[in-house]
């Protein structure tokens, strides 16, 4: 009786933190769409910002890429070859990597990098008291510190998005030409082929709502973290992991209702 008791307490408290959760998420999201368009705009730190996800990401974004390409391509060819279709080969990896790869792989890279690294930063600004100092000092810090971070990431993954499929497509470029001779330029008028303006628009669409995916995951736990050094670890975990998580429910949902689009 007293243990059924016990369990009850729990799940009630659970259930209670989970609402709890829900109304701090909902609050934070719409703080963000009231700050980003009020005044002041701080240009020099978006900016910096930018710097801090886009270039910084740079040398992890075309390593990874150029790996994907070469792999993808590698694996794909035989079943290609085992029907006879291997000059469909470019066409697959153009669509495989520019719809989905693409995308998927430069968030997911992201959210490790630049997600906990802004989870880890605002909560360790958070756990010493940085946030209220700037409050005193008349700075809004959730305008400075979190608008500017998001639109950060907003603004810079789907570029990497598309720079990492640059690059994918000339790792994959390099082993079918190393295979068949084949000139870059043929390579890429087959790449493109099958490629369709749709396809364009729901690649970049991925990438936006990723991009703000990790940056809104990655702000609001850390600038909601606790219990000092350990609750930036915390942050800085949970910033990777919900960004994941939410980035794979995320790719299931717009793909799904982009082909509810193109069939209909």
């Amino acid at each position: 009786m007293y243990g059924d008791r016990i369990k009850k307490h729990i799940f009630t408290r659970r259930v209670d933190q989970f609402f709890r959760d829900i109304y701090d998420i909902s609050k934070f999201f719409r703080t963000f769409f009231k700050e980003a368009f009020k005044r002041p705009f701080h240009f020099n730190e978006l900016i910096n910002q930018c710097y801090e996800v886009g270039y910084r990401s740079l040398p992890l974004i075309t390593l990874t890429g150029f790996i994907i390409g070469i792999v993808f391509t590698i694996q794909s060819r035989p079943p290609l070859e085992n029907f006879g279709a291997s000059s469909w080969l470019p066409s697959l990896m153009g669509i495989a990597i520019i719809k989905s790869l693409g995308p998927l792989v430069t968030s997911l890279i992201c959210a490790g990098k630049v997600g906990s690294g802004i989870g880890a930063e605002l909560g360790s600004m958070k756990v010493t008291e940085q946030i209220e100092a700037m409050e005193v000092s008349s700075i809004h810090p959730f305008k400075y510190l979190v608008v500017n971070r998001i639109l950060a990431t907003t603004i810079t993954i789907p570029i990497l998005s598309f720079y990492c499929c640059f690059i994918a497509l000339m790792g994959s470029f390099i082993n079918v030409h190393f295979e068949e001779s084949s000139s870059i330029i043929t390579f890429y008028q087959n790449a493109f082929s099958t490629i369709t303006f749709i396809d364009i628009i729901e690649s970049t669409i991925k990438a936006v709502t990723y991009g703000f995916t990790i940056g809104f995951v990655g702000c609001y736990n850390g600038y909601n973290a606790s219990q000092g050094t350990r609750g930036v670890g915390r942050a800085a975990n949970l910033a990777v992991v919900y960004a994941m998580f939410i980035i794979f429910i995320e790719e299931i949902l717009i793909v799904q209702i982009f082909t509810w689009i193109i069939n209909s």
